[in-house]
């Protein structure tokens, strides 16, 4: 494997200068025609991030992505030191500036999320780490007077017959060498770390509390500044009274911003009981008539109507119509929050000619951008300090930069540092949600019992209808909405088949919520295709391999999983097991869930899962990240649910907006599939199957088709 450089001693240099002894190497970007340093990179250039080796033998890894619990803060350092042959124990990472030079796979922006952190950087970094190998090796060759082809390296040195010299030594001489025109890639056969499961380099710090996430930021001058929303979305403020809330002590101001008043106090506490004394006059709007019940309704009818074509082929119309034996079902999800553990929050601070922010955020260019026209900056006038995330799940990507955009508000109106901070009742009443759903499906089924004509309806608000990226949407068709249908083996090796959508708007704030549309396209495909094999008297593994028979890698997954699960044997008494396998974010995952139901509510005792994600880079990171994956699904499958009455939002809480508790959650065993393909998506896979498996489930123990989420014990 080569990969080509094109860049000048001079242009090099000035970008990978020596500072302080260290030798500083830009990533290289296929299709670029130089390196480019984030400081200065022009805004036409595609992403880069920098490998940093200095003379203390220390080497800094700059993520141009964000770490929120996904692991990538081990997985790309590992690509780096693979190539590098470095001291694993020397590897130090930190989150990359804000800045053109760390666009994302060729797009205009900095940004962390559809689980492609890894597969986007995987050559890059690895190029990254090949060529500083390169020119330390050019550096040490010439000290000891030898040809490059003479030397190795090993474990952070560079080795030439007896004698050796450490990276740390060799940066100052390295960093005044010219750039090879192509660097080789080590062959997979050659690797030591990749592939090997690592513990990760963020784990000490986040056990030792020293870990520093958005809500740690202090300093001194620094206030705290909670924001009264409207009740209902789109609320406005007609007036205010403050008089009660400026008595309370600690509290030094309350402004009015865009989305609210802000009471701006020395600490949280004293914001949040200013808050609770402010009097607001709200224009609630239209968004007060909103009821999820209502929402319901309409969708179904909506499902009942032709809409928009996503992908269609023959005529599906007519089989369906002449068909002997056919299924009809609606299935229908709700709204849901993001919840995490972290509530959001940003500290802004704001000079004549700088305009720093602290948060834990998935878009670093976009909240840059928007701060830099709150404020009246350049966005290279912006710094934005990305901190660890408590949690993202898609709510600190929001296209909007919500509440970063609220903190450079308030700040700027207090004329002084604030951290803005939102509670979790805040982020569940007024926040952004994953769509309510509806689809309706209707099914020819053939002599065979297989599906012979496929025709299907799906109702749900645009996530990137009202955003910044509204020009993806092609033909009405928003992607996210129809992902794992439109797309789906199932569908498209039938002859006959049409899908179609309808994108109603609503005040509703709708964003991706890990694995977006997948969240419930794969709940109702691979819930349909369990009614099939039941309505053909066939066993629902069975009826799957023979419609996948040209799909080696969705087999590969079930066949794995069924096997580790023990498909075919009697479960306990009690017990049922139902299965579902999915493709998502260029990988593929099955799950076989083992149900029973205990006092009145559903338990899940164990889910086996089976992971193709091509090229496994750290698969310590893998399975905790299906196993995450896994609570996460879990946690919406039986207790997701955000419903609206009057327009204001009825959850509040982990109390009532619930998540898996520890002594709820099942015994997870994560099988990989061993493969040589491209790396694939891992840190969204493993939610998508987790419902379909347990309502399959519960179909083979109850009997009962349940075709909505939640599901339920009754």
């Amino acid at each position: 494997m080569n990969a080509r450089f094109d860049s000048s001693r001079r242009d090099f240099l000035k970008q990978g200068a020596l500072t302080g002894g260290a030798l500083v190497v830009a990533f290289f970007v296929p299709g670029a025609h130089r390196l480019a340093q984030a400081t200065e990179a022009p805004a036409e250039f595609a992403p880069n991030a920098f490998l940093r080796i200095s003379a203390d033998e220390s080497i800094r890894v700059l993520l141009a992505h964000s770490e929120m619990g996904q692991g990538i803060w081990t997985a790309l350092p590992m690509l780096i030191a693979e190539e590098l042959d470095a001291d694993w124990s020397k590897i130090q990472v930190e989150h990359a500036p804000a800045a053109p030079a760390y666009f994302a796979n060729g797009m205009p922006m900095q940004f962390t999320g559809g689980s492609m952190s890894t597969w986007t950087e995987f050559e890059r970094y690895r190029q990254a780490g090949a060529m500083a190998r390169a020119l330390l090796i050019q550096a040490a060759a010439q000290r000891f007077k030898r040809k490059p082809a003479d030397c190795r390296t090993e474990n952070g040195y560079v080795i030439v017959g007896e004698e050796r010299a450490s990276y740390g030594t060799l940066a100052p001489a390295a960093a005044k060498l010219a750039p090879p025109k192509t660097v080789a890639l080590k062959e997979p056969k050659d690797w030591k770390l990749i592939g090997q499961p690592t513990k990760r380099l963020d784990s000490p710090e986040k056990i030792n509390g020293s870990a520093r996430f958005g809500m740690d930021v202090q300093f001194d001058g620094l206030l705290t500044a909670v924001v009264a929303r409207g009740p209902v979305f789109g609320a406005t403020v007609r007036a205010f009274d403050a008089t009660a809330t400026r008595q309370v002590p600690g509290v030094r101001d309350v402004v009015q911003v865009p989305s609210g008043v802000a009471v701006i106090a020395d600490h949280f506490w004293a914001a949040k009981r200013g808050r609770d004394a402010l009097r607001v006059d709200w224009d609630l709007g239209a968004g007060a008539a909103l009821d999820s019940d209502a929402v319901r309704t309409d969708f179904l009818a909506k499902a009942a109507t032709e809409g928009l074509v996503a992908t269609q082929a023959g005529d599906a119309a007519a089989t369906l119509s002449g068909a002997a034996k056919r299924i009809e079902a609606e299935y229908s999800v709700p709204f849901l929050a993001h919840a995490p553990m972290e509530p959001l929050n940003c500290t802004v601070k704001i000079d004549a000619d700088l305009c720093e922010v602290w948060t834990g955020t998935q878009f670093q260019t976009m909240d840059q951008a928007a701060a830099a026209r709150i404020t009246g900056l350049k966005p290279e006038q912006v710094q934005i300090h990305t901190l660890f995330l408590g949690g993202g799940f898609g709510r600190r990507a929001t296209p909007t930069s919500d509440f970063v955009v609220e903190a450079v508000h308030v700040a700027k109106a207090a004329g002084k540092p604030v951290k803005t901070v939102w509670t979790r009742e805040d982020d569940i009443r007024g926040g952004y949600y994953r769509p309510a759903f509806v689809h309706k499906a209707e099914i020819a089924i053939g002599d065979d019992g297989k599906p012979a004509a496929w025709r299907q309806r799906i109702v749900g608000q645009s996530i990137l209808g009202n955003s910044p990226f509204k020009m993806m949407i092609k033909n009405g068709i928003d992607a996210t909405s129809v992902e794992g249908v439109a797309d789906s083996p199932y569908i498209k090796d039938l002859a006959n088949h049409r899908v179609e959508l309808h994108s109603p708007e609503l005040p509703v704030p709708v964003l991706w919520l890990r694995s977006v549309g997948h969240t419930h396209t794969a709940f109702v495909m691979e819930s349909l295709i369990d009614e099939l094999a039941h309505a053909a008297g066939k066993d629902p593994l069975d009826y799957r391999r023979d419609l996948l028979q040209q799909h080696a890698r969705h087999l590969g997954v079930l066949n794995l999983a069924a096997e580790k699960a023990g498909w075919g044997t009697p479960p306990e008494k009690g017990r049922a097991r139902g299965l579902a396998v999915h493709e998502s974010f260029g990988s593929y995952a099955a799950q076989v869930a083992e149900v029973s139901l205990q006092g009145g509510e559903i338990r899940v005792h164990r889910v086996v899962c089976a992971v193709d994600c091509g090229i496994a880079v750290n698969p310590a990171g893998i399975t905790a990240q299906m196993e995450s994956g896994i609570v996460f699904g879990l946690s919406a499958a039986l207790f997701g649910n955000l419903t609206l009455r009057k327009g204001e939002v009825q959850q509040s809480n982990y109390h009532d907006y619930r998540v898996l508790r520890m002594n709820q959650t099942p015994q997870i065993e994560v099988h990989i599939v061993p493969s040589t393909a491209k790396p694939g998506g891992i840190g969204e896979v493993g939610v998508p199957p987790l419902a379909a498996a347990v309502a399959n489930a519960l179909f083979a123990l109850t009997g009962k088709r349940q075709r909505n989420l939640p599901l339920s014990a009754a």
